[in-house]
């Protein structure tokens, strides 16, 4: 065996891993943006929280306080078209919804009409966590919008997206 072969089959394996693909939204002020998120999982029960991890050079991450609240929208598995529109992120003072019908949260979060649902949660804990930042997030309020089956992402490599 190659010894390059243990590390690709460690990759495999651990892309292997599934996980939904979700679009984090946020507002500040009259600022608003979103970015596409992978790495999200329930992690409690009570209180209800969900934890997700975020690069920190995202421009996002900075709004991710303790206190922040922000919307988790549940992609459906047709909608390839969020996933490459929220792919790479916006800068906080680009237009992240252009051409894009937009509901609001209690809290006033941007919330994708298309989406299959949204979770309306509140930054709990922020943790470095290797090239990403590993937050918990307890949820307030949500919603299911639309019927249809949460968009599921398996990976080739666990090295990279």
């Amino acid at each position: 065996m190659k010894p390059a072969e243990p590390q690709r089959q460690l990759a495999a394996a651990l892309g292997r891993i599934p996980s939904g693909l979700f679009i984090l939204t946020a507002r500040r002020d009259s600022q608003e943006t979103g970015v596409l998120v992978s790495f999200v999982q329930q992690c409690s029960f009570e209180p209800p929280q969900i934890s997700f991890a975020l690069k920190p050079d995202r421009p996002l991450a900075a709004w991710l306080t303790a206190g922040t609240s922000f919307a988790l929208n549940i992609l459906d598995d047709t909608q390839t078209d969020m996933v490459a529109h929220f792919g790479r992120g916006f800068a906080l003072d680009q237009p992240a919804f252009t051409g894009l019908e937009l509901e609001r949260s209690e809290g006033g979060n941007p919330i994708l009409s298309e989406a299959l649902a949204y979770l309306e949660c509140t930054v709990s804990a922020r943790h470095p966590a290797g090239d990403h930042d590993l937050f918990v997030a307890r949820v307030t309020g949500g919603k299911l919008l639309n019927e249809g089956s949460p968009m599921v992402h398996v990976r080739k490599s666990g090295t990279h997206y």
